[in-house]
């Protein structure tokens, strides 16, 4: 299979940490020659020695002319939402997109979409603090201000700062399935990526605190334990709560329903086991808690937009499983 390649732009007074972001994300990693093989390009949208944010200079060797050919270009952030980016810069994403090529805006990068008029008439996110000042200066997008990133195909946007990984382990999970995401995600002791609820694939992560505390250990035993009918109200006895406590306290740790988290962790399993194993659909279903092949299926129609058979074609073809 041939690597993408993915652009990566990068400007004047960038952050360190945002630019760096989706380059650790897609990095290839030595000790994992099984692991899928990126052409990372960092491209700058301007001259080709950049000052960062952190007051350290960044040399570039690529330009927007190759972030033009890419097979995805990812925009990791913008300097100030009040400054329009550079017109070359808003061509060379309009002339990749009407290529073809994936277009991703993290964080303040979901202005610079905008300004490219990639986003008119679909849905976007971008950081907390500037979602009111995007829905007021671009009135044509559908704004999700609450969600971590939406993914519309062949446009994605993510929230601010860790959201970012958040996207681009989700983007990494669509390319290359969820054991290559959760690698990565362990590699950089980040939580596991997960699938959200929506069609957006939108996700709330788990606090890194919960995993210290009671709480965190029982969702943990939750997690190992999947195939169980868990209900509200036997976890609410099993966390030693009320099921009212039992529900603000979950909210608040996992920014999720119980419900919606349920099927999350459920629907991660189903594509783990289908990803890595050569058991039956309806052995997955069953190991992952959905009761039955049916249940599964229409949760992977609604939820991934496919179906078990063709997400394992998909992703476990390259790994020479046989079954």
């Amino acid at each position: 299979m041939q690597a993408e390649t993915i652009a990566v732009i990068a400007f004047d007074r960038i952050s360190p940490f945002l630019l760096a972001m989706p380059c650790t994300v897609f990095r290839d990693d030595p000790a994992r020659p099984d692991m899928p093989r990126f052409r990372l390009l960092v491209c700058s949208a301007e001259k080709r020695r950049l000052q960062s944010s952190a007051g350290f200079a960044i040399e570039t060797c690529h330009t927007l002319r190759d972030a033009e050919q890419a097979d995805i270009v990812i925009v990791p952030s913008w300097r100030d939402p009040q400054e329009l980016p550079p017109q070359r810069l808003l061509n060379c994403l309009r002339a990749a997109h009407a290529r073809g090529a994936l277009v991703v805006g993290l964080c303040l990068g979901t202005y610079v979409l905008a300004a490219a008029g990639l986003l008119d008439g679909r849905p976007a996110t971008t950081h907390w603090g500037w979602t009111d000042d995007l829905a007021e200066r671009y009135p044509q997008i559908t704004l999700q201000p609450d969600v971590l990133y939406v993914d519309d195909g062949d446009v994605i946007t993510s929230a601010g700062v860790a959201a970012g990984i958040d996207c681009c382990l989700h983007l990494l999970r669509r390319l290359h399935g969820a054991e290559v995401a959760a690698h990565v995600a362990r590699r950089m002791v980040v939580p596991p990526h997960r699938q959200g609820g929506q069609a957006q694939f939108i996700e709330l992560p788990l606090n890194k605190s919960a995993a210290e505390d009671r709480f965190g250990q029982q969702l943990a035993w939750v997690q190992r334990h999947l195939e169980q009918p868990h209900s509200l109200d036997s976890l609410a006895e099993r966390f030693c709560m009320s099921r009212r406590t039992f529900t603000r306290r979950f909210r608040q740790v996992t920014g999720s329903t119980v419900g919606a988290w349920l099927l999350n962790q459920r629907l991660a399993f189903a594509q783990r086991l289908l990803e890595t194993t050569a058991k039956s659909i309806d052995q997955v279903a069953q190991e992952a808690g959905f009761g039955s092949e049916v249940a599964l299926r229409q949760q992977f129609n609604k939820v991934l937009k496919t179906t078990p058979s063709r997400y394992r074609r998909e992703f476990r073809g390259s790994r020479g499983l046989d079954g």
